[in-house]
């Protein structure tokens, strides 16, 4: 039994999946999270409830853990701070100063040379009137927001003047590409060019939300070969320790372009579990806690769906096929657009 006690700031399904792994390979667990009814409470050792900024709470987490990771990136980044320099926080609180920021993000991507679409940072309705080229495209929040969170689709110069927001946030104009597929690549880096990549991993999405994932995707070599190296890139230009995940988009004419980095394991990365000799999540695991890197081996292709709201309510009493693997994530509450579980459909390789 290994002795190290991992902290996991956030208890929602990622969080539980963490602890899960961590379990597995005999890493205790200790979630800190803000909400009291947080489904991870159910799959670590220890549970400690309260608000990201309450330093009570926070030196009690800290004062039973070795070090510390993170199920999701918009944990308050003075948060982390205050937690990393006491124990180690990993990946790195700085990774998120970037990446939870859209703006930021674009920009960092872009100064390695990897494609992204023609973006703009927005202060005001005639920034938006002024950028017209970049028009069908999407207006986003530079910060928080996701499942379709905090997006707005501007189709036509009329949209415009339809937008109720305040400007005085601050915003990005994306174009919207030509879509043909959305890909993610999901890589686990544990040091200086030191690797577990899986490949890519083929999503559909439903109201800007996941709803389907399938490994192999159906890309040719080309895309395959340079999705992964961006990945890489990516990952050891941020010095990254952990799991991370890189969203694409590819264009009618194949060109591929990065959409976004999540600096965490990933809702499409949740076939790993059950598709190959190592998730996602025992990889995260392995790479934060500096444990064996274990070579990551495909043993099946495979499909996850995503249960949103009522779907759950189905799946609780349904008989589950051999090939079959059902997540039901304990969540309290059964909500619109809240993602309540997942199965995993095995096929032979």
């Amino acid at each position: 039994m290994n002795k190290t006690t991992l902290g996991i700031i956030g208890g929602g399904q990622l969080g539980s999946l963490l602890a899960s792994a961590a379990r597995k390979i005999g890493i205790r667990t200790i979630i800190f999270c803000n909400d009291i009814d947080a489904p991870g409470q159910k799959f670590s050792d220890n549970f400690i409830l309260g608000e990201y900024n309450n330093e009570k709470k926070i030196n009690e987490f800290v004062e039973k853990v070795d070090l510390v990771t993170f199920e999701f990136e918009n944990i308050p980044y003075t948060t982390l701070k205050i937690i990393d320099k006491i124990k180690k926080v990993l990946p790195s609180p700085e990774i998120n100063q970037i990446i939870q920021n859209r703006l930021k993000e674009k920009n960092f991507i872009n100064n390695l040379d990897i494609k992204t679409t023609s973006y703009v940072k927005i202060k005001s309705i005639e920034d938006l009137k002024s950028n017209s080229k970049l028009i069908p495209g999407i207006l986003k929040t530079c910060t928080l927001g996701y499942d379709g969170k905090g997006q707005f689709k501007i189709n036509s110069i009329k949209d415009i003047d339809l937008l109720t927001i305040d400007y005085k946030k601050e915003y990005i104009f994306e174009k919207l590409v030509d879509l043909k597929k959305e890909i993610s690549v999901i890589i686990t880096r544990f040091g200086p060019n030191s690797y577990e990549i899986y490949e890519p991993i083929e999503n559909i999405h439903e109201n800007q939300i996941l709803k389907s994932s399938k490994i192999p995707a159906k890309i040719n070599n080309e895309i395959i070969d340079v999705s992964k190296k961006w990945a890489k890139l990516i990952s050891e230009e941020l010095k990254y320790i952990g799991t991370l995940c890189v969203e694409y988009f590819i264009d009618k004419n194949e060109n591929l372009y990065v959409n976004e980095i999540a600096p965490r394991v990933h809702n499409s990365g949740h076939l790993t579990i059950n598709s190959h000799n190592i998730s996602q999540f025992e990889n995260h695991i392995r790479a934060v806690c500096n444990l064996e890197k274990r070579k990551t081996i495909k043993l099946f292709n495979a499909k996850m769906i995503n249960l949103i709201g009522n779907d759950i309510l189905e799946y609780r009493n349904k008989k589950i096929s051999n090939n079959e693997f059902f997540y039901d994530y304990l969540k309290k509450d059964v909500k619109k657009n809240r993602k309540m579980g997942h199965i995993t459909k095995l096929f032979t390789l």
